[in-house]
């Protein structure tokens, strides 16, 4: 068993490992930037090391520093949580040589799904539905013409590496498509250091839909059925949910079959989610996520499964805990994105030091954060403090459970996007389950609903903040 894992990762998602650590007898090992000298994961971690300066790329991606920490302070095991090296091949195998235990799948797998040209063919192989699209593309517009007459316009040009949306290009005709050519790959190459790119058929406001799966070394593979992921701003999600609304059981089984039947075929070993779109009724694979995801809790409220556990159990060679016929679901679960930047002005950044920090309770209610009052948020990193998630008996309950914990949310100090979630949370197209990626874009109202909502909870909000005023 691994009596010692070191955690490269910050925030909320540092603690959240350390938490699972903790109740499995494991000490923990912290890393931080000069950035997060204060951060609440360096202080709850057993022991804590400087990585290094501010940007990540000197401290959170230096993957030689880290495994000279997890050596120095003889950590067996490496979690990456999710972003940074999470899903990064050459530390996964560097992990390997330096026989360090890396909780997430081998670096063979990390290849093929870091591939999105390489985990469409698999899919293919696996008889997973795809969208219609090519393989690796070449840059000459002329080459490509007799094969983009199946496709048809309008057409998404995506990079083979990274995620979150960079370097997509949409197309709706042969000059839009001739530019998407040159533009994707160039982003692809500046961001992913790789320019690889391939085209899809581009479908117009689908659904998001993941479902989450677990495998062990020994070919046991589950899923734990779906989220869905549909509210989102850039390809970015801002809200979660599990089950998804539009769903029937017997399209749950097939798609959760799919995302079984393909991790099986890549060998797939961890914690992880096959990513769908899902359109009128249809569901076509997106992608593989081999990590943890930023929305787990809304699975582990579901099903009571604690992921983070199975994860390590996994890498260390247990067999899975439970099996496919022991998964049972119970009510509904939203999670809510809590960022530090400002909506009504366009989702400014707003880095700075909380003066005030009282999070919500009560049953339902989980709160996965890495902030407190005096603590200063710096400006290198993505903006999400915390994430703010609602159980309920079904999805009404859970809403209704949200827009109070939302209420009760204070962080003073910092503007933050609560008045997003609140403005959502009673958007009636959202309470009536009717969702797709361009949910907020389409949403023209949603600006003058946060002002609305701004200006009804003003005495709300003064009132619950005079907790931090001390009296004289």
């Amino acid at each position: 068993m691994i009596s010692k894992v070191l955690v490269a990762n910050r925030g909320e998602i540092a603690v959240r490992v350390m938490r699972a650590c903790r109740e499995l007898g494991i000490n923990t090992v912290a890393v931080y930037s000069e950035a997060d000298k204060d951060a609440f994961h360096a202080k709850y971690a057993d022991e804590a090391y400087l990585l290094g300066p501010a940007p990540a790329t000197l401290s959170y991606l230096n993957m030689d520093k880290i495994i000279e920490i997890a050596k120095a302070s003889k950590a067996e095991a490496i979690h990456p949580g999710y972003g940074f090296l999470s899903e990064n091949a050459a530390f996964a195998r560097a992990c390997e040589q330096a026989k360090i235990i890396f909780i997430g799948p081998p670096a063979r797998v990390l290849e093929v799904t870091g591939n999105k040209i390489a985990a469409r063919e698999e899919a293919v192989k696996a008889g997973v539905p795809v969208v219609p699209g090519t393989g690796e593309c070449p840059a000459d517009f002329c080459q490509l013409q007799d094969d983009l007459g199946e496709i048809g316009y309008p057409m998404i040009v995506k990079p083979a590496g990274g995620g979150g949306g960079i370097g997509m290009v949409i197309a709706r005709s042969d000059s839009d498509l001739q530019r998407a050519l040159t533009l994707s790959p160039q982003m692809a190459k500046k961001s992913f250091g790789i320019a690889s790119v391939y085209i899809e058929k581009y479908i117009e406001h689908p659904r998001h839909i993941e479902f989450q799966i677990l495998a062990d070394s020994q070919g046991n593979v589950i899923h734990l059925g779906e989220r869905e992921c549909s509210i989102q701003r850039f390809h970015s999600k801002v809200i979660e949910e599990s089950p998804s609304p539009a769903l029937t059981p017997e399209l749950r089984a097939e798609m959760g079959g799919a995302a079984v039947r393909l991790a099986r075929a890549i060998k797939y070993v961890g914690a992880g989610t096959v990513e769908f779109i899902f359109s009128e009724g249809r569901y076509y694979f997106l992608e593989v996520n081999a990590r943890i995801q930023v929305e787990h809790p809304v699975t582990e409220m579901v099903t009571g499964v604690d992921l983070v556990k199975e994860q390590i159990n996994v890498a260390a060679g247990l067999s899975l805990s439970i099996r496919q016929e022991d998964v049972k679901t119970r009510g509904w679960a939203i999670e809510c994105r809590i960022n530090a930047e400002d909506p009504i002005r366009n989702f400014m950044p707003s880095p700075g030091t909380i003066t005030g920090y009282r999070s919500p309770g009560g049953i339902g209610i989980r709160v996965d954060s890495g902030i407190y009052t005096g603590y200063t948020i710096p400006d290198c990193y993505h903006p999400m403090i915390s994430k703010l998630v609602a159980w309920g008996k079904d999805r009404n309950d859970a809403i209704m459970r949200m827009r109070r914990a939302l209420y009760e949310y204070v962080i003073l100090g910092v503007s933050t996007n609560l008045v997003l979630h609140k403005a959502i949370m009673e958007n009636p197209r959202f309470v009536s389950g009717d969702l797709d990626t361009d949910f907020i874009t389409r949403e023209v109202g949603l600006l003058a609903d946060m002002q609305r909502i701004k200006e009804r909870d003003k005495a709300i909000t003064e009132r619950l903040s005079t907790i931090f005023v001390r009296p004289k």
